[in-house]
C-alpha cells in the first residue's frame, strides 16, 4: 500500500520531468551511435601511406586488415597467425644470439648463424610478391600464394627449432648445472671405488710381512739351527733390573727396525754402558732377533735384553682384555676376514681393520710396571724412531707427579681428543674434554711408581672393556692411551720428539 501510494504521487506530480529525462537519454545514445559509425567508416575507407614497409605492420593498417578479415576474408586471419609465428621465432633467434653475445662465448660461428637466420626470416616477409599481395593490397588473399608463404615460413621455423634445440644445452643454465652435477657424481663414484680398492689393498699389505724381512728372519733362523753352539742364551744380567741405570722399552717384530733404534740410542749416548734396552718381540721373530744381535753385538757396553711376548706368563685372556676380545667371533671377522661382504662401506675406516692394532705386542705398553716391576722410570720408544742425541736428560725432568711425559701434537683445532674419541658416546662425553690436546706415542717417559699409584693399568682395562664393540674409538693404542693417561701427562718440548722426520723436508731446516 505504501509503495503504490508513493508511485501514484510521482505520476501525478512529476510527469513532465520524467519525460524530459527520457528524451535526454535517447539523444545521448543517438550521438554515441553516430560517432561509432563515423569512426568505423573512416577506418574502412582510409588508405595507409605507401613506401614504408615498417608502418604496414602496425597502426591503422593493422586495425584495417583485422576489420576486413573479420568482415569478409578469412585468409587474412590466417596470414596474421603466420606472421605472428614468424615474428615470435625471429625474437627467439635474436634472444639466443644476444645471450651468447653477453656470455662472450667462443661461438662466433653460431652467433653469425643466428643473425643470418633472423635476417633470412625477415627477408622472407619482405619479398616483393608477398609484400604486394599481403601488405599493400586491399583485395582478397590469394590462396595459392598464402599456401606458398606458409610453407616457406614453416621450413624456416623448422630450421630455427632444430638450431635452438642443438644449442639450447649451451645456453640453458639449469641443463648445464644438471650436466655438471651428473659429471661430478660420476667422477666421485669412480674416486670412491679407487679409494676403496686402494684402502683394501693397503689393508692386505699391512697384514703381510714384507718378503725381504720374512726371508731375513728365515735366514737368521737357519743360521741358528745350523750352528746352535754359537747362539746359546746368556744368563740374565743384573743390570736389567738396576733402577739406577737408563732403561728403554722397544716392542716390535721387525728385526731391522729394532736394530736401527738400538744402535741409534747407543751411538748417541755419552755413557752407553749405563743404558739398558729391553726388546720384546713375537715368538716367531724371537730366535731371528737373538741371532741378529749375536752376529752384531751392541757396542759401547750397552746392555740388551731380548724376550718374547709369551715369556710373560701373566698375559692371559682372563687378565688382558685385548686377548679376550681377540677370541670373539665378531672381532676375528672384523680384523681377519677378507671377503668382499666384510669390507666396510666407510673408506676411511678401512685402516681400522689392520690386525696390528689389536695385537698383544702393540698393547704391551700398558703393562710396563708389571713387565719391569723393579724399575722406577722407563723410556718407551716406537720401532720407527731414530735417536739423534743423548736422551739421558729425560730422566732428569721433573714429572710433577704425572705418569706420562710426551710431546703434544695439537695446533689450532687439529689433533684434539675429538679427533680420536667418539664424543657421541655418553661414557666419553661425560668424562673428557673434546678440545683437550692429544699427544704422541713413540717417545714417552713413564714414571712407573706414579703409574702404580694411579692404577693406570686398571684404568686401561676399564676403558678397553667398554670399547669391546669399538664404539668409543676404533684405531690403535693412541686413543686408549689418551683416556688412560688423561690429566696424567706432562708436555715435553717438541724437539724431544720430532714428528715427520725423514718425511717432511722442512723439519730439517727447523731443527737447525
Amino acid at each position: 500500500m505504501a509503495v503504490a501510494a508513493r508511485g501514484g504521487r510521482i505520476g501525478s506530480g512529476g510527469g513532465s520531468a520524467m519525460r524530459g529525462f527520457c528524451s535526454y537519454r535517447i539523444f545521448v545514445s543517438a550521438m554515441f551511435t553516430l560517432l561509432f559509425l563515423a569512426t568505423f567508416s573512416v577506418l574502412i575507407t582510409s588508405h595507409p601511406p605507401r613506401g614504408d614497409a615498417g608502418t604496414d605492420t602496425s597502426g591503422n593498417a593493422h586495425v584495417r586488415r583485422a576489420f576486413l578479415a573479420l568482415q569478409s576474408d578469412p585468409g587474412k586471419t590466417r596470414l596474421d597467425l603466420i606472421r605472428e609465428q614468424t615474428n615470435n621465432h625471429i625474437a627467439l633467434v635474436n634472444a639466443y644470439g644476444a645471450y651468447a653475445r653477453n656470455l662472450k662465448l667462443e661461438i662466433s660461428k653460431q652467433l653469425k648463424t643466428f643473425e643470418e637466420m633472423a635476417q633470412s626470416i625477415t627477408d622472407l616477409q619482405m619479398k616483393e610478391n608477398y609484400r604486394n599481395a599481403f601488405l599493400e593490397s586491399d583485395g582478397p588473399i590469394d590462396e595459392d600464394l598464402l599456401r606458398q608463404f606458409e610453407k616457406e615460413v614453416k621450413d624456416k621455423v623448422k630450421v630455427v627449432r632444430l638450431m635452438v634445440g642443438e644449442t639450447k644445452e649451451a645456453y640453458d643454465n639449469q641443463l648445464k648445472i644438471q650436466k655438471l652435477k651428473d659429471t661430478i657424481f660420476s667422477v666421485y663414484e669412480l674416486l670412491m671405488k679407487a679409494k676403496k680398492t686402494g684402502a683394501f689393498a693397503s689393508s692386505i699389505a699391512a697384514r703381510s710381512t714384507p718378503k725381504s724381512l720374512h726371508c731375513l728372519a728365515m735366514r737368521l733362523l737357519e743360521e741358528r739351527i745350523a750352528h746352535p753352539e754359537k747362539y746359546v742364551d746368556d744368563e740374565p744380567e743384573s743390570e736389567f733390573e738396576d733402577p739406577n741405570l737408563y732403561h728403554y722399552a722397544i716392542f716390535s717384530d721387525n728385526v731391522i727396525a729394532i736394530s736401527v733404534v738400538v744402535n741409534s740410542i747407543v751411538k748417541n749416548a755419552e755413557e752407553p754402558w749405563k743404558h739398558v734396552i729391553h726388546v720384546v718381540t713375537e715368538r716367531m721373530n724371537y730366535a731371528a732377533t737373538k741371532v741378529w744381535f749375536k752376529m752384531r753385538p751392541v757396542k759401547g757396553g750397552a746392555h740388551l735384553e731380548i724376550k718374547a711376548v709369551d715369556d710373560f706368563k701373566f698375559l692371559k685372556p682372563s687378565y688382558v682384555p685385548v686377548l679376550k676380545q681377540l677370541g670373539s667371533a665378531s672381532v676375528q671377522k672384523f680384523y681377519f676376514e677378507n671377503r668382499s661382504d666384510n669390507i666396510t662401506k666407510d673408506i676411511s675406516n678401512m685402516k681400522f681393520r689392520n690386525p696390528k692394532y689389536m695385537s698383544m705386542l702393540n698393547h704391551l705398553r700398558f703393562y710396563l710396571p708389571e713387565l719391569y716391576p723393579k724399575l722406577h722410570k722407563i723410556l718407551f720408544l716406537d720401532d720407527d724412531v731414530v735417536v739423534q742425541k743423548d736422551l739421558t736428560a729425560l730422566w732428569k725432568i721433573d714429572m710433577e707427579g704425572k705418569v706420562n711425559a710426551a710431546v703434544n701434537t695439537c695446533f689450532g683445532s687439529f689433533h684434539r681428543l675429538s679427533k680420536y674419541l667418539n664424543f657421541s658416546n655418553p661414557h666419553i662425553k661425560d668424562k673428557f674434554n673434546p678440545k683437550a690436546c692429544a699427544w704422541a706415542f713413540g717417545l714417552n717417559m713413564f714414571d712407573l711408581d706414579a703409574w702404580r699409584r694411579e692404577k693406570c693399568t686398571e684404568e686401561y682395562h676399564h676403558w678397553q672393556n667398554l670399547n669391546k664393540d669399538r664404539t668409543l674409538w676404533q684405531l690403535g693404542t693412541l686413543p686408549a692411551g689418551l683416556v688412560t693417561f688423561y690429566s696424567k701427562t706432562k708436555p715435553l718440548d717438541k724437539k724431544w720428539h720430532v714428528l715427520g722426520l725423514g718425511i717432511n723436508p722442512s723439519i730439517i731446516a727447523d731443527l737447525r
